[in-house]
């Protein structure tokens, strides 16, 4: 059998905040949408150009209060070659919540509380 990945999915609160952030934060573009008929949920695809692989933002019209990550163990990661603007970016975007310099990485949370990591593309 032959397996590959297509997508990571997280839930999101607030879609166009988060869409925003997702843009701003990452350069992750909106590539496919899919609204339910009778508007109960949206599903936003975002692709980074480049390779195959999506995140898939869910909103749910019903959801009224913030989701429960848990211990919010899981992340996604992203690797970039311009790890020092990124850095700059993120600490003027405030979204910063955890660096490790002595592994060289850091980690951004997005508007929901999901962790991103930041790694230099070597």
């Amino acid at each position: 059998m032959d397996f590959k990945f297509a997508h990571n999915n997280i839930n999101v609160l607030d879609l166009e905040r988060s869409l925003d952030f997702y843009d701003k934060a990452l350069g992750l573009r909106e590539v496919r949408r899919k609204t339910a008929e009778d508007g109960s949920f949206v599903l936003v695809y975002l692709s980074d150009g480049q390779s195959e692989h999506m995140l898939e933002l869910t909103w749910l019209r019903d959801k009224g209060s913030p989701y429960d990550l848990g211990d919010n163990e899981i992340h996604i990661a992203f690797t970039t070659p311009d790890f020092e603007e990124a850095h700059r970016l993120h600490k003027e975007m405030n979204c910063i919540c955890y660096e490790n310099p002595k592994m060289g990485i850091y980690f951004i949370s997005d508007p929901d509380g999901y962790w991103l990591e930041i790694i230099p593309r070597r």
